[in-house]
């Protein structure tokens, strides 16, 4: 809990339970199960409009920029009055990425069996990380269940129907290809970060990088004789096309769980 108010409220932790739901009062706010006020400390204050503006400013600055003192101000009120309708920043943090990822699109009626589903759905998830780079720097604290992310679960689960996975495997699997989406995506952002950061193109930045380890190496050639062969190779010379690793990543993914599909006798 944050020393500054950011954490949750005086009195509620933003993951008890409270009410009579046994929620919490994050998930109560995320399904719209609270009572909110209904006369706003300044007309026109909403819960929409305070979501929406953490979203504009993760955005524009990234979500470390996104506090309750920050939202405040861009709405014209005071910090307090944002506790009305949000317990805390991290509550805040699961309604912005909610509203920010939104329902699962409706998947093309020809995207036929198990892997070219969850194919799709992979990229869908892809799709919205890209067009959101601060949602993967959200910290994930808790098991997600917010209305969105239970609708993307929905449509994960539905695209193996018919694999034969027992509904453990399933999760397991969504876990896997989700992780993956993930991780693809924050590390090619922060790669491509960096190069901008440097005012580099691409090309430029692995030329650059293939002469620092070759030099760095050739101390100890016998160290590293993979190394200096994947080097001498040319390979580190120039970047690979924006969707490679992506693509060389979610195939075989796609192609250990299709060992464990043949396994159940579901090929």
């Amino acid at each position: 809990m944050a020393a500054d108010g950011e954490g949750a409220d005086a009195g509620t932790d933003a993951g008890e339970a409270v009410g009579g739901t046994g929620l919490s009062a994050t998930l109560e706010t995320a399904w719209g199960l609270r009572e909110r006020p209904s006369k706003g400390p300044k007309p026109g204050l909403s819960l929409a409009r305070i979501v929406d503006a953490g979203v504009a400013i993760a955005a524009a600055e990234g979500i470390g920029a996104v506090s309750m003192g920050r939202v405040a101000k861009a709405l014209g009120v005071s910090p307090m009055s944002l506790y009305r309708y949000v317990s805390s920043r991290d509550e805040l943090y699961v309604l912005m990425q909610d509203a920010a990822t939104g329902p699962p699109p409706e998947m093309p009626s020809d995207v036929a069996g198990w892997r070219a589903r969850l194919e799709w759905w992979a990229r869908a998830q892809r799709d919205v990380f890209r067009r959101n780079l601060w949602l993967v720097r959200i910290p994930i604290t808790s098991p997600p269940a917010s209305p969105h992310y239970l609708e993307w679960m929905e449509q994960g689960l539905a695209a193996l129907d018919g694999s034969g996975l027992e509904e453990g495997w399933k999760l397991s699997v969504l876990m896997l290809v989700g992780g993956f989406v993930r991780n693809e995506v924050t590390l090619m952002a922060d790669l491509d970060a960096a190069m901008k950061a440097e005012g580099r193109e691409p090309d430029e930045v692995m030329r650059r990088y293939a002469r620092t380890i070759a030099a760095l190496t050739s101390t100890a050639p016998e160290r590293f004789p993979s190394l200096r062969r994947t080097i001498a190779s040319g390979v580190l010379d120039v970047a690979d096309a924006e969707d490679t690793e992506f693509e060389f990543g979610i195939g075989r993914v796609l192609d250990g769980v299709a060992v464990m599909v043949e396994g159940s006798g579901e090929a």
